[in-house]
C-alpha cells in the first residue's frame, strides 16, 4: 500500500459520507457535499500524478483507481436519482458501460493483462464528475439546471464513446482472432509449464541454423522479450549470442555507445536512437544480424509522442534499416506486438542475407 493507492482508497471512504449528506436535510448540506466530492474527485489526478512521478505505479493502482471512479460517481448519482435530480435510465446507461468494461478488465486479468485506464476513459470520468457537481448544486441553486442538463449530456456522449473505445482499443481479449495477433506470454517453473516456441521464433532459428548467421538484440521497451522468444527455440545458443536490455539512456550511452547527443536531439524514442542501437548491439557481439526496439509502451505518453509509437531497426553488413509502427493496444499488448514485428524483420534480413551467402 503505497501514497497513491491510499488517495485511491480514500475515494471509496468518501461514499457513505456523501451519501449521508446528500441525503441529510440541514442548512448548507448540498453545498457541502458538492465541496466534499469535488475535493475528493481531485485526488483522482493526484494519485496518478503521484505514481508516475515517484515510480509508484503498480497493478493494484491500475485495476484500484478505475474501479474507485466507477464506485465514487454511480454511488452519488444513484443517491441523485432517489432525490428526484436525474433520471433514472442515465445512470442504468453509466451503470452498463461501466460493467462492460468490468468485464472486459476481468477476462483481461485471467489473461493475465491488466488494463488501465485509457485516456478517453479519464476524461469520461472527468464530464461525469462536472455533471454531478452541478446536479447536487442545482437543487439550492435552481439557474443551474440547464448547465446541469447540459453537463449530463455531454457525460452520456463521452460515456458512450469511451465504451466504444475500449472495446475497440482491447478487442483482442474478447475475440483474440478479431484483433492484435497476441499470444501467451511465456510460463516458466515446473516441468511441462514450458511455453510453446513461437512459430516466428521456430522459422527464424532453423534458418540461421541453415545460413551459419548469428543474432544479438538491443531491447528497450521490451524488456527482452525478443531475447526470451528467441532462446525458447532449442538449440538457440547456436545463433544467438546475446542482447542488451537498454532501459535507461545511460544504459544506452555506455553498452551500446549511443551518442548522448543524439539521446538529446531525437529523444529515446526515435528512428534514429534505434539505429544506432541495432548498430551499437551488432558492433558489441560481432553478429551479422542485429535488431534494437525502443517504444512507448504505455500507460502514458511522454510528451507529444503517443502510446504505441515504436521504432525496430535490424542492422546487417549492408546496411540498417528502421520501421515505425505505431500499436493501439494496452502497455503488455504494444511490446508484445513489437517484439513479434521485431521477429519478422529479423527474419526477413536472415533470408536476405542467407540468399546472398548462397550466390
Amino acid at each position: 500500500m503505497n501514497l497513491p493507492n491510499a488517495l485511491t482508497l480514500s475515494r471509496l471512504v468518501a461514499i457513505p459520507v456523501l451519501m449521508i449528506l446528500l441525503i441529510a436535510r440541514f442548512e448548507d448540506h448540498d453545498q457541502i457535499a458538492a465541496a466534499l466530492f469535488v475535493i475528493v474527485s481531485f485526488t483522482d489526478t493526484l494519485d496518478g500524478q503521484i505514481a508516475r512521478r515517484r515510480g509508484l505505479v503498480s497493478d493494484l493502482g491500475k485495476f484500484l483507481d478505475p474501479l474507485a471512479d466507477k464506485l465514487f460517481v454511480l454511488s452519488v448519482l444513484i443517491v441523485l436519482v432517489q432525490e428526484g435530480l436525474v433520471a433514472a435510465w442515465v445512470v442504468v446507461l453509466i451503470f452498463s458501460r461501466e460493467l462492460l468494461i468490468t468485464i472486459l478488465r476481468s477476462v483481461g486479468a485471467s489473461q493475465g493483462q491488466v488494463i488501465a485506464a485509457a485516456p478517453m476513459g479519464k476524461t469520461k470520468t472527468m464530464t461525469q464528475m462536472a455533471a454531478v457537481v452541478l446536479l447536487i448544486l442545482q437543487r439550492p441553486y435552481p439557474g443551474l439546471v440547464p448547465f446541469a442538463e447540459l453537463a449530463v449530456a455531454v457525460a452520456i456522449i463521452f460515456t458512450i464513446g469511451s465504451g466504444i473505445d475500449y472495446m475497440w482499443r482491447f478487442r483482442y481479449v474478447l475475440w483474440p482472432a478479431g484483433g492484435a495477433n497476441v499470444r501467451p506470454a511465456p510460463s516458466g517453473g515446473a516441468p511441462g509449464s514450458e511455453s510453446p516456441v513461437d512459430p516466428l521464433a521456430r522459422e527464424l532459428g532453423n534458418l540461421l541454423t541453415k545460413s551459419q548467421l548469428r543474432v544479438s538484440v538491443a531491447e528497450s521497451c521490451t524488456g527482452g522479450l525478443v531475447g526470451a522468444l528467441i532462446t525458447d527455440q532449442p538449440g538457440s545458443s547456436a545463433y544467438f549470442l546475446g542482447g542488451v536490455i537498454a532501459y535507461a539512456d545511460e544504459v544506452k550511452r555506455a553498452q551500446l555507445g549511443v551518442p548522448a547527443d543524439l539521446l538529446a536531439r531525437h529523444g529515446a524514442v526515435s528512428r534514429e536512437v534505434a539505429i544506432a542501437m541495432a548498430d551499437g548491439v551488432r558492433l558489441k557481439f560481432g553478429t551479422e544480424i542485429a535488431a534494437s526496439i525502443t517504444g512507448i509502451a504505455g500507460p502514458d505518453a511522454e510528451g507529444a509522442k503517443p502510446v504505441g509509437l515504436t521504432y525496430i531497426a535490424v542492422a546487417t553488413a549492408r546496411g540498417t534499416t528502421c520501421s515505425e509502427y505505431r500499436f493501439k493496444g494496452d502497455r503488455w499488448a504494444n511490446r508484445r506486438q513489437a517484439a513479434d514485428e521485431a521477429l519478422r524483420l529479423l527474419l526477413a534480413a536472415a533470408r536476405s542475407n542467407a540468399g546472398k551467402l548462397a550466390s
